[in-house]
């Protein structure tokens, strides 16, 4: 069975800084592309930040050089460090994967990132 938790959620004030750590199982996370997505209210879903198994990174404009994605396979983590916090950047986010067969999607339920002005 796949899960996908994420936490490191929460309050913060416009220029501060959150973590995010998304902890996965039944996968086999060292061949996966993982990936960040966020949702702000009234609005969908949208790529943050994406890191295949091999390390590359891709990053949406409104965070590249704000944010970082990193994995550590040992640990079976993703990581997403979010530096200058804007309220924009307002909204639940998901860490994500695809099964490497069938194409199925994987979702984690999410964490809540709210940024005060």
């Amino acid at each position: 069975q796949v899960q996908l938790v994420e936490s490191g959620g929460g309050l913060v004030q416009a220029g501060g800084s959150l973590r995010l750590s998304c902890a996965t199982s039944g996968i086999t996370f060292s061949l996966n592309q993982m990936g960040w997505y966020r949702q702000a209210p009234g609005k969908q879903r949208e790529l943050a930040a994406t890191i295949s198994s091999g390390g590359s990174t891709n990053y949406a404009d409104s965070v590249k050089g704000r944010f970082t994605i990193s994995r550590d396979n040992a640990k079976n983590r993703v990581y997403l460090q979010m530096n200058s916090l804007k309220p924009e950047d307002t909204a639940v986010y998901f860490c994500h994967t695809v099964a490497l067969w069938g194409g199925r999607e994987y979702w984690g339920q999410g964490t809540q990132v709210t940024v005060s002005s």
